[in-house]
């Protein structure tokens, strides 16, 4: 990248939009519970999410994360290593 291109703003950035693409197909199912999930960071392979609405302190939202959201991502994302909520 030379000094006059813009650096990407983690909006533009491919791989969080991969992401985010990914993440939309998990959604619905989601919101369909009373919650809702966020993209916080995507840094070397790996995708912070938070959870909102009915899914915070839920004792499915694991599940949700490891066998739903993490298995989709790894699947769809190779570069995807690990998935994981944070507050």
């Amino acid at each position: 990248m030379s000094a006059r291109q813009a650096k990407p703003t983690p909006e533009s950035d491919p791989l969080r939009e991969r992401v985010a693409e990914v993440l939309d197909l998990m959604r619905p199912s989601i919101q369909a519970d009373g919650g809702d999930v966020e993209i916080v960071a995507v840094s070397n392979g790996i995708v912070d999410v938070r959870f909102h609405g009915a899914c915070v302190g839920c004792p499915s939202a694991s599940m949700t994360l490891q066998t739903g959201i993490a298995q989709l991502m790894r699947e769809r994302i190779p570069e995807i290593r690990e998935v994981r909520a944070v507050k």
